[in-house]
């Protein structure tokens, strides 16, 4: 039987067996029950009345968190000469073409998000071994793959992230730190929640958002009440 150590112990007991709690709760009681040493992230878990097998109730999109999500987003420009500048101007990390497409062929993935342009997605799909199953492969559908590059690297560093229903019909990400104020915590899950309930798919039936689950980094998870997510 697995011990339960102290603070995991003292984090059950401020959670109350089988309650759904509000939104607003939730945000404040993952700050409290979170005893790591560093500033962990507040993650949110959507369970959803889909079935991720079937092509027409796939759910996956991208949100910009009004709030960010804390994290320092590295980011990999693959662009070509004439976009390098832009591309650095926005805030990448890496720029380039030919020498990164060599490093992440050697084995290289140190990096959070890829974005690249149409023109070089030739070069860029032959890495598709290796970037997808990574989740760093760029995509259209996601904002990765545009001749903006310089818009899409600032959207990214100001929170924007992708998501996708996994094959148990759950989206996760996360939504904070948990050294971020309760209000700011509250506005970003809202804004998932809502752009998660705009995709909803026309062939899902029965109750679409069947669960939402907010914890911390290594802490257990507080049920919250769907409705409260989707208040205004």
């Amino acid at each position: 039987m697995a011990k339960v150590t102290k603070n995991k112990k003292a984090a059950l007991e401020k959670l109350e067996a089988g309650k759904f709690y509000e939104l607003r709760e939730a945000a404040a009681l993952v700050k409290e029950i979170s005893f790591t040493k560093f500033d962990a992230s507040v993650d949110i878990d959507v369970r959803l009345g889909v079935d991720p097998r079937k092509a027409n109730q796939m759910v996956r999109g991208v949100v910009t968190l009004p709030h960010g999500t804390g994290k320092e987003v590295r980011v990999l420009a693959l662009v070509t000469p004439d976009k390098e500048a832009e591309a650095t101007e926005a805030g990448a990390d890496f720029v380039g073409l030919d020498n990164y497409i060599d490093k992440i062929k050697g084995g290289w993935t140190d990096v959070d998000v890829i974005i690249t342009m149409p023109p070089v997605m030739g070069k860029v799909g032959a890495l598709g071994r290796i970037l997808g199953p990574r989740g760093l492969m760029p995509n259209p559908k996601s904002g990765t793959v545009t001749m903006e590059v310089g818009k899409a690297i600032k959207e990214v560093k100001m929170g924007k992230i992708d998501f996708k229903v996994d094959k148990f019909g759950i989206v996760h990400t996360s939504v904070g730190k948990v050294s971020f104020d309760p209000i700011k915590i509250v506005e970003n899950a809202k804004e998932f929640v809502h752009t998660i309930q705009k995709l909803k798919p026309s062939a899902a039936k029965g109750t679409y958002i069947k669960s939402i689950y907010l914890s911390s980094t290594m802490s257990p998870g507080i049920q919250v009440e769907p409705k409260s997510c989707l208040e205004s």
